[in-house]
């Protein structure tokens, strides 16, 4: 079985179109409450629940965080850039998980992986501090042999696989590659003793090729499933993803 982590950040992006200035981040007329939402998805099958607090709150705010962490049964995976603020916040909430993501500010949504590579003690002192405090750190990261290996000679203990240059190729005469790139990816990160996520761009259709991908533990997915719940309500959306990823 594959599991499901659902991201709830747009749930929040929705809120805070209309409530940035509210006082609160729910109560009153303030909604949709993206707790709310993960409780949902949790009572449809959900395994686990992702937000990504970003530095700039576009979204998820801070309260949202410790509301999730009292409410969540399943698992609270929180999405986070390596930072001081982010770590220091992390090791207070002390999540089940955390995915280690970079961070533009000028990006609409994540664009692109880590690169531990190329800033191997920042992320390494992260993945430390948390696996210190028994948090299971991710590290989001484009499906490259330099970038897993990076990931590997640190410590992490899993890795995220970005999928997003698949998605983005789907329908393309670049599909084909993609799904190599990121099955080959797959394969040396599990032989490199590395449990293996993904998530980014991940829908309905392309669930059908992204199963297949080798040992993959758990898939984040946060737009696709948002989108079809605007017409299905959240447990339908839900359930009917974790029917694809497990037929």
């Amino acid at each position: 079985m594959i599991l499901l982590g659902v991201n709830i950040d747009h749930c929040a992006t929705l809120r805070q179109a209309r409530y940035r200035d509210a006082a609160g981040a729910e109560g009153g007329a303030v909604e949709p409450d993206p707790v709310l939402l993960a409780e949902r998805s949790e009572r449809a099958g959900a395994d686990g629940i992702t937000a990504h607090l970003r530095e700039d709150r576009r979204h998820i705010q801070d309260r949202d965080v410790w509301r999730l962490r009292e409410s969540v049964r399943t698992r609270l995976n929180l999405e986070m850039a390596c930072t001081r603020e982010m770590v220091d916040l992390a090791l207070k909430v002390k999540p089940q998980a955390v995915c280690i993501v970079p961070e533009n500010r000028t990006e609409v949504t994540t664009e692109g992986g880590l690169d531990v590579a190329g800033g191997r003690e920042k992320v390494a002192a992260c993945v430390a501090a948390m696996s210190a405090a028994g948090i299971e750190a991710s590290l989001f990261i484009d499906p490259d042999d330099a970038q897993i290996d990076a990931a590997a000679g640190i410590g992490a203990p899993v890795v995220e696989l970005h999928t997003g240059a698949y998605a983005h190729a789907c329908g393309t005469p670049r599909q084909a590659a993609e799904l190599r790139r990121l099955t080959l990816g797959a394969a040396r990160a599990h032989a490199l003793g590395l449990k293996v996520n993904a998530g980014h761009g991940i829908n309905y259709v392309n669930i059908a090729e992204v199963r297949a991908v080798p040992h993959l533990h758990e898939l984040n997915i946060g737009h696709s499933i948002l989108s079809r719940a605007l017409f299905t309500g959240i447990e339908e959306a839900v359930r009917e993803m974790r029917a694809r990823m497990n037929p």
